[in-house]
């Protein structure tokens, strides 16, 4: 009896210890009280999600490296900016949002003035013919590579908001804060989203 005690008490400690994981908001609050491994830590946490956020968004890998980078060294400068009465994920999504759109509006302006950049965006994203081919076997990593093609081919306010609900998961009302519409307007982009991907999808679900 007293080993299963003590076993179990042991293992209700452990479990213990894993519940006292610091939050998000723990550790910008300790990052703004002059703790830098709290900082690491943020890093360490967001920096794959937000990658893959930022990446599905402008379609382009070491430009969403740089904006990541970017988005951690204005967490890193803004730190106290941050209040605790907004979730800490908000706050870096819509610092990671807002540079993504930037980025979106000067590739608009270079393409207005380069046709020779508009080309090479397109030979970074063309898929080969034999992947059209509806001999072809259209496996798990290739459906993947046409729906993310599909996403990138939204408009900017739709693509937005269909990674952040379908990719990343966010909530509605995480979604209207970092983009600063109301909730109804993201429930109808995302559900218009949808619908016009599974418009363009609808040759790969006949292959299920």
């Amino acid at each position: 009896m007293v080993e299963k005690f003590e076993k179990a008490a042991s293992m209700f400690e452990k479990e213990s210890r894993s519940d006292k994981r610091p939050t998000d908001e723990d550790l910008i609050e300790r990052f703004q009280g002059g703790d830098v491994y709290a900082f690491d830590l943020i890093v360490k946490r967001y920096k794959e999600q937000l990658l893959n956020f930022v990446y599905r968004f402008v379609g382009n890998q070491e430009e969403a490296e740089d904006i990541v980078q970017e988005t951690f060294l204005r967490v890193y400068r803004k730190r106290h900016a941050y209040k605790r009465i907004a979730k800490f994920s908000t706050w870096i999504y819509t610092i990671a949002g807002n540079l993504s759109r930037t980025e979106l509006r000067r590739r608009k302006r270079r393409k207005l003035f380069s046709v020779t950049d508009m080309g090479f965006e397109d030979r970074d994203y063309e898929i080969s013919d034999e992947e059209y081919n509806p001999e072809s076997e259209v496996d798990g990593v290739m459906q993947e590579e046409i729906i993310h093609k599909e996403i990138n081919n939204l408009s900017p306010k739709f693509r937005e908001v269909i990674i952040l609900r379908d990719v990343q998961e966010l909530s509605y009302e995480e979604i209207s804060k970092i983009i600063k519409v109301p909730i109804g307007t993201v429930k109808s982009r995302v559900n218009r989203g949808r619908l016009k991907l599974q418009s363009q999808l609808k040759y790969l679900m006949k292959k299920k």
